[in-house]
């Protein structure tokens, strides 16, 4: 016997707030239909049905954010003879400058740049590489520079006798204000196209806002 009852009354919650207010209309009162309106009430909005829907959606949403996940751009810098140059800044430690650099070469060389293309520029602890080659001489380590047939670490201050390159990497690793300071404005200079800041955000900025 209950059941009779609640059945018109779960069709007129259905129908919404106006349930209360317009108690008294006949168009309303031929819709308790016993079985088949359950499944009419639920399109106005309610959230049980349209929870599958999202699923979808989330996915959409998960794809997007891979693209952008690496690096937000600086305000551009134009570097003398290099108008279009694009500065991207990548955060990280100081600690962990130095490998943000070596993935973002990793990266760059994924996408089709040519070994060549690149330079790296350290600010602190130079590059084990570099310190590892320039255990032969001067003479055989930038031997490979001008080369130019692989991806060269150099530290700020060897910087200034590296050549112009498409891509430069810098890796804020340490080192002095003036130290990075140095190194970003003559990696302005060294980069036609790419200029890659590794480092912390406030700290870089600072000294871009001081060197431009």
């Amino acid at each position: 016997m209950p059941l009779i009852p609640e059945e018109p009354q779960i069709h007129e919650s259905a129908q919404g707030p106006r349930a209360t207010p317009a108690s008294g209309r006949t168009a309303q009162t031929p819709r308790p239909v016993p079985g088949p309106r359950p499944a009419a009430p639920p399109r106005p909005g309610r959230p049980g049905p349209l929870r599958p829907t999202p699923p979808a959606q989330r996915a959409s949403h998960d794809a997007a954010p891979a693209k952008p996940a690496p690096s937000g751009p600086v305000a551009p810098v134009a570097a003398e003879g290099s108008p279009a140059q694009q500065i991207q800044l990548i955060p990280a430690t100081v600690e962990g400058a130095l490998d943000a650099a070596e993935e973002a070469v990793d990266l760059l060389l994924d996408a089709g740049r040519a070994p060549g293309d690149v330079l790296v520029l350290t600010t602190g602890e130079p590059h084990p590489w570099a310190t590892h080659e320039l255990s032969f001489g001067e003479t055989s380590y930038w031997a490979q520079h001008d080369a130019g047939d692989d991806v060269f670490y150099a530290d700020a201050a060897g910087a200034t006798r590296a050549a112009s390159r498409p891509v430069v990497v810098v890796a804020v690793n340490g080192g002095t204000e003036a130290t990075a300071a140095s190194a970003l404005a003559l990696a302005h200079t060294r980069a036609g196209a790419l200029l890659i800041v590794c480092g912390d955000p406030q700290r870089i900025n600072a000294v871009l806002g001081a060197s431009a």
